[in-house]
């Protein structure tokens, strides 16, 4: 199966503008994200998708670019586009702002296209101020490890152990967060796309519900790589402090 990467970078970040022009240890955050994809086995090529001439002139010396509207929603609906004019089997949407992926993560979510029209990916959730932090989504998942549902509460509700401290509770269940990188069929995207917005992804706000509302079934790998993104210019520092003490 031909599977490409694609990761779509946009300038304008309401928290962060120039986010994936921004130096983390001497190196752009989206180079560091390109070269991470890269050591994917599962990937054919690698490719940013940008509406931003800046972004664009930077990656070009070092990746392919697939210039896309500016009137995408989403990054989803970005890469549609690029996947909508290439050839490819199945493409991996890789999230701009991890510079540390691990490139296993990317091969397990990419695995899974060749028995199922959409996956993802999950890790146990092991940090208490993730356990009840809306910014971090957490998924169920059902015997066959499909996903049953996304959430930003703590999913599932754990009702014998509710006045437990946290701690316990977490203790209680193995809790996934997800993490923000989708793999999908070629046809299975391009449908996506098509359908308007659900009421659980506006409620949730979670473009993954939308899929779910509308029968795609999405096969989640079960991971122990933990997501560290740069949101806000403050990550910029954690990040580095990983990088400087670790063999990336």
């Amino acid at each position: 199966m031909n599977v490409i990467g694609v990761i779509p970078a946009r300038f304008g970040s309401t928290r962060f503008p120039g986010k994936p022009l921004v130096p983390i240890a001497g190196k752009p955050l989206l180079q560091w994200v390109v070269e991470r994809c890269r050591l994917a086995r599962s990937l054919s090529e690698v490719i940013v998708a940008t509406d931003d001439e800046r972004i664009r002139a930077f990656a070009s010396a070092f990746c392919r670019v697939e210039m896309t509207s500016e009137l995408h929603p989403s990054g989803t609906d970005r890469i549609a586009e690029v996947v909508s004019r290439m050839s490819c089997d199945a493409a991996v949407n890789i999230q701009g702002d991890e510079p540390l992926i691990a490139p296993s993560v990317i091969d397990a979510v990419a695995k899974l296209l060749d028995t199922t029209e959409m996956s993802t990916a999950a890790c146990p959730i092991q940090r208490l101020e993730d356990y009840d932090n809306p910014n971090v989504v957490k998924v169920v998942v059902s015997r066959e490890a499909r996903a049953l549902y996304f959430s930003r509460r703590t999913i599932p509700y754990l009702r014998d152990a509710a006045g437990r401290s946290l701690p316990e509770q977490l203790a209680a269940f193995p809790f996934l967060k997800h993490l923000g990188i989708y793999g999908y069929r070629r046809e299975t995207l391009l449908k996506l796309v098509r359908f308007p917005v659900s009421a659980l992804e506006q409620a949730e706000k979670l473009e993954q519900l939308r899929a779910l509302e509308n029968g795609i079934q999405i096969s989640v790998a079960r991971v122990a790589h933990e997501s560290v993104g740069v949101d806000v210019p403050e990550d910029v520092r954690r990040v580095e402090a990983i990088v400087n003490a670790t063999v990336v």
